[in-house]
């Protein structure tokens, strides 16, 4: 239900394109939600047939600009305001980090290894959104959010290196 939001949330900044939304996603919103053309297409028509989006533009190769409608701008407000969100999250990430202790010590370092090599990939990626974010020539109101991340992804990072640095030391701290 969620990518209804965020799609709706893209849309109240910015009329976009689905590819549009798509290269946003995969830039923005790595941190906090995923979502594949495939899946973004499909929502867009939902959108449109439910009156919350509406084409505004045909450009070549038959793309659409959607933008949010008036319905769409107090459905978005009342699922931000007044809905209560579904604070439960599926993170294999998270499930794989917390069943490592069953491991032994050499599995257990390479896991962890894997997974910081792969926040750092996170961060940087992170880092190099904001920067552009920064350099823009209009502000960019998801900045904040993109901060969050790296933050996030910092506090794992670090996390993951004590693991590392215990692992090797053979405290077993986990």
């Amino acid at each position: 239900m969620s990518l209804r939001y965020a799609v709706l949330g893209l849309l109240a900044r910015r009329p976009s394109t689905g590819y549009e939304l798509t290269q946003t996603f995969d830039r923005s919103l790595r941190t906090s939600w995923h979502a594949r053309h495939s899946q973004i297409y499909p929502e867009l028509a939902k959108l449109e047939a439910a009156d919350l989006a509406e084409v505004v533009g045909r450009g070549a190769r038959r793309s659409k600009t959607y933008a949010i409608t008036a319905a769409g701008r107090a459905e978005l407000r009342r699922w931000l305001v007044e809905a209560q969100p579904d604070r439960s999250q599926r993170s294999e990430s998270g499930l794989r980090l917390f069943l490592t202790p069953l491991l032994d010590p050499a599995d257990r370092q390479a896991a962890y290894e894997r997974d910081l090599a792969h926040v750092e990939q996170e961060l940087a990626a992170l880092e190099r959104v904001l920067a552009g974010m920064r350099g823009a020539a209009e502000p960019e109101v998801f900045a904040p959010q993109v901060e969050l991340g790296i933050r996030v992804d910092t506090v794992m990072r670090d996390w993951l290196r004590e693991q590392i640095q215990a692992s090797s030391a053979g405290t077993g701290r986990d």
